[in-house]
């Protein structure tokens, strides 16, 4: 779980009109003061989500908004009821896969003034009573435009649930997938949990250099800048994602 502390007269970061005033630590009693230079008040946000790589893809979107923070953030169950303790009137971005007591968390978040968006995986939409205990309610593979209109939408006291969209043929997912060797696949897969370099070195048993080297034939065709990019386009192309995670194991089997 990431957590920051105020100091209130040490300004460390500014972003568009807005001059923050923290300092990172873990477990921090006190958190997030913040100033708006043009007098509206901040969307404070909370990210509560299993996988890293999706969860820091949030975090880079919301904290490009001028009207958003991110205040802390958590990718294990029992993160989550400390990470709301200190975040009165902010929004939880809450993903369904972290498969957290919802019951706690509802109760936790209402005690404090903290809004629910449920962010759901295609296909495994959550069930009625849940969904209705819920501000805002999202596809975890919705559009950056939709994810932030959900936000202002909860943030202003609405209720936004977007309908689940039928899936459709992912065209681009197929063709990237396709278009990737079985040693490509696996190195993405590794790419999406979050492991570096060397350990994906020394899990197929070669050297960094080599893995280097598979990276930039992977965002040649991938089209991606870094490793960050290339784990979101993976996350929202099903046929890639699940081939990706096929790849990943077994090792022994495949070829480079």
């Amino acid at each position: 779980m990431q957590l920051f502390r105020v100091e209130r007269h040490k300004v460390l970061h500014t972003h568009g009109n807005t001059v923050f005033s923290f300092s990172g630590t873990k477990n921090s009693p006190s958190l997030f003061h913040f100033s708006r230079l043009s007098g509206y008040a901040m969307i404070r946000i909370l990210l509560a989500d299993n996988q890293a790589i999706f969860r820091s893809g949030m975090a880079r979107v919301l904290s490009s908004q001028d009207d958003m923070t991110v205040l802390g953030q958590c990718g294990a169950p029992d993160e989550l009821l400390p990470l709301i303790a200190p975040a009165r009137n902010a929004i939880l971005l809450l993903a369904a896969s972290l498969e957290t007591d919802i019951d706690r968390t509802f109760a936790a978040a209402s005690a404090n003034g903290v809004r629910i968006i449920l962010l759901h995986d295609n296909g495994n939409e959550p069930e009625t009573a849940v969904a209705r205990k819920m501000d805002g309610l999202l596809s975890r593979h919705v559009s950056t435009d939709d994810l932030l209109h959900c936000v202002r939408r909860v943030f202003n006291g609405e209720r936004a649930v977007k309908a689940p969209v039928a899936e459709v043929d992912d065209s681009v997912g197929r063709r990237i997938r396709d278009a990737l060797t079985t040693r490509e696949l696996q190195i993405v897969g590794f790419i999406v949990q979050g492991w570096k370099n060397r350990q994906i070195a020394d899990e197929i048993g070669t050297k960094e250099q080599v893995v280097k080297n598979y990276l930039r034939s992977i965002y040649d065709k991938t089209g991606a800048s870094d490793r960050l990019e290339l784990a979101l386009f993976t996350l929202h192309h099903r046929p890639l994602a699940e081939a990706a995670a096929k790849a990943v194991t077994p090792t022994s089997s495949l070829s480079a």
